[in-house]
């Protein structure tokens, strides 16, 4: 009894979601709990039934032993009266062992209703716990499952991420723009060899303009002054 009292408390005691937290697979572990307290309960009831038995006997034998003290002492009193102390000291000796047995049944009785009572108590403890554990265990099996595929889920994304939309699309402005500034280079450098051809053309101007001055004044007047200096 003292065995199944202990696994009783044991089963009434478990925190259900510890050990589901602790277990590798809760789903196992929900109906292994189940079977457990359903053998547990299927015993318990079983010793409950013994229990009570015995109870009942230990009942009957202080109710029987306490009469016969009573019919022992009647006895006596009349072996008193009709003169024969031996039969009365008999008499009263078997009074005195009949109301020592019904102290003693009395007694055992006395801790047999207790042992019933709380036995009873942990039977029914483990009777609610095992109708809320049953009426949850759909609902924590969901749970279990939910939290299984939102770990896989979320280990696909660590595994394998996807390309960011946005730090594509600033890929593609970055390289806009280098080509965008490449093409402004070329449109600058081809601007300053325009420029260089002008400023050339402008360079050959002045200079056909000199030509047509000097060629000018060697007409109109003679030797120039540089061909002068140059015979001094």
């Amino acid at each position: 009894m003292a065995g199944l009292m202990d696994r009783l408390m044991r089963l009434v005691r478990a925190n259900v979601n510890d050990l589901i937290d602790q277990a590798e697979d809760p789903e196992k572990m929900i109906d292994q709990i189940l079977r457990e307290m359903q053998e547990s309960i299927v015993m318990a009831r079983a010793q409950v039934a013994s229990m009570i038995a015995q109870e009942k006997e230990l009942e009957l034998e202080a109710a029987e032993t306490k009469k016969l003290a009573v019919e022992w002492g009647k006895k006596a009193e009349r072996a008193v009266t009709a003169g024969k102390d031996d039969l009365a000291r008999e008499a009263l000796r078997r009074k005195r062992d009949n109301e020592e047995n019904s102290a003693i049944y009395t007694e055992q009785l006395g801790v047999q209703t207790q042992a019933v009572a709380k036995l009873k108590d942990q039977l029914r403890q483990l009777e609610a716990k095992y109708q809320t554990t049953l009426g949850a265990r759909d609902s924590l099996v969901a749970r279990q499952r939910r939290a299984r595929s939102q770990r896989q889920v979320a280990e696909a994304v660590v595994v394998f991420t996807p390309l960011d939309p946005s730090s594509e699309l600033d890929r593609m402005e970055r390289k806009i723009r280098s080509e965008e500034a490449h093409a402004m280079a070329a449109l600058e450098v081809g601007d300053e060899s325009f420029d260089s051809q002008f400023r050339a053309l402008e360079a050959e101007s002045d200079v056909e303009a000199e030509l047509e001055a000097l060629k000018a004044s060697l007409g109109a007047g003679g030797s120039p002054s540089l061909t002068a200096g140059g015979n001094q």
